[in-house]
């Protein structure tokens, strides 16, 4: 596809990374000619220095035959301007940066008018990804898929686990509604059979719908309950959108943050929050309001090097499950060789979202992947694909396909049921099927077939 990104700040660059790995023909275009070059020549594609929400400058990017424009500058004002212009000067999709709450909930007023196809708020989605780890206490990873029907959960097995020594084949899997689908045991990913025997400090990912998860871990000895009692340090935007989140399903949360001001803005919109005015590097405070009996505690303040002290220091003193939230991408070699438990990037989460709505849009013009995720450091893709009717796996006892090695076909979504299919099950016409393979760059289900 033929994609306009306007901005190339942080989110602009996560998503022209993600879109670029994907091999979209990108123009890249930011007032700040600096951020232009650094970005156009990481990812070789073509930059304009300019202001893209005027019409001279998209139209040197080619707008009329531009699939899509993306408005990621900082300010959101600009962002939905430069969606009408593009829209009216013949870009056939638009997708704008939103972060301001008030402009978020008002935005389906206004969506058909503004010509817009998606926007996206990094903040809300980062919350929305943070809510999701809150909901399973145990839980490293989560991914959904079949428009959240079944999930992709990721722990790790304990010694006292039923499972540790046992082969796949011999675990209890709930009549069928679980699927083993990925193994990670140290630096080695493995996508199990039957004979594959599960050791004890297995990182493993399970597919099933979140109720029969829930199920399957607690006869596994694995602990996944809900973290209720939730600290969050900072106060800023993903701060407040998750507040809400997880008041809204029942928990209690405590937000810590150092500026006055902010608290009281806090405290007005996020009534049945408690909003504590501190510093949150402060041991004293942090131990004072009970850090070491939280459930779950999540560091958002605005500094990378402030988020991962904290976080070192609550699991030192604390069994709370720790979120952190890092946004330089540069700390990533960092980060991964320090202890901490789950690392958030707004800006890549972004990245990743519009990457999922671009494929949804492709696959009415070609590719038939919908969802990707990519798992295990990028060892492992897990994806979903719309079966066509003209597929040639349709129809055909899925133990009679001739498949590639280390691919499994863990789930079928059909007309809103779940299927965790046997070597009797067949593919169907319409039918969602998601995917996990160590094989890169699947576009086509037929793909899955081995060419021996």
């Amino acid at each position: 596809m033929k994609i306009i990104i306007v901005g190339c700040g942080k989110v602009g660059t996560s998503i022209a990374t993600e879109l670029d790995s994907e091999g979209h023909q990108l123009r890249l275009v930011d007032t700040n000619k600096y951020a232009v070059r650094r970005l156009s020549d990481s990812i070789d594609a073509m930059g304009i220095e300019g202001n893209g929400a005027t019409y001279e400058t998209l139209a040197e990017a080619e707008v009329s035959s531009a699939d899509l424009v993306i408005a990621a500058t900082a300010r959101d004002e600009v962002n939905l301007y430069t969606c009408l212009m593009a829209k009216n000067s013949g870009a056939k999709n638009t997708i704008a940066r939103v972060r301001n709450p008030e402009y978020t909930n008002d935005l389906f007023r206004v969506k058909d008018a503004l010509g817009l196809s998606m926007s996206i708020n990094p903040e809300l989605t980062a919350a929305i990804e943070i809510s999701r780890l809150l909901r399973y206490s145990g839980a490293l990873e989560i991914d959904s898929f079949s428009k959240g029907a079944a999930d992709l959960i990721k722990v790790c097995v304990p010694e006292t686990s039923p499972i540790a020594g046992k082969a796949v084949s011999k675990i209890d899997i709930q009549k069928g509604k679980v699927r083993i689908c990925t193994v990670e045991r140290g630096r080695d990913v493995f996508i199990p059979n039957g004979d594959f025997v599960i050791q004890a400090g297995d990182k493993v990912s399970v597919a099933a719908k979140p109720d029969i998860a829930t199920k399957f871990f607690k006869k596994a000895n694995i602990s996944t309950g809900r973290c209720r009692d939730i600290v969050i340090l900072g106060g800023g935007r993903i701060s407040y959108y998750l507040a809400q989140k997880m008041l809204k399903g029942g928990a209690s949360v405590k937000i810590i943050e150092k500026n006055q001001g902010r608290c009281e803005e806090l405290a007005d919109s996020l009534h049945d929050a408690t909003i504590i005015n501190g510093d949150c590097m402060d041991q004293d405070l942090l131990l004072s309001e009970g850090i070491e009996h939280a459930e779950g505690v999540v560091a958002l303040m605005d500094y990378d090097e402030e988020n991962i002290l904290a976080s070192m220091y609550i699991k030192s003193v604390s069994k709370a499950k720790v979120i952190t939230k890092v946004n330089n991408a540069s700390f990533s070699s960092i980060v991964e060789k320090l202890d901490l438990e789950h690392v958030i990037n707004p800006k890549s989460i972004a990245g990743e979202y519009i990457a999922r709505y671009i494929r949804a849009m492709q696959n009415s013009m070609g590719s038939n992947v919908e969802t990707l995720y990519r798992l295990s450091e990028d060892r492992v893709e897990a994806l979903e694909f719309r079966a066509k009717s003209t597929t040639r796996v349709a129809a055909i006892p899925l133990a009679q396909l001739n498949l590639k090695d280390d691919l499994q076909i863990i789930c079928i979504g059909r007309r809103g049921k779940i299927i965790l299919p046997t070597g009797t099950d067949c593919i169907m016409p319409d039918d969602r099927v998601v995917v996990v393979t160590k094989h890169k760059g699947l576009s086509d289900l037929d793909d899955i077939l081995s060419r021996r």
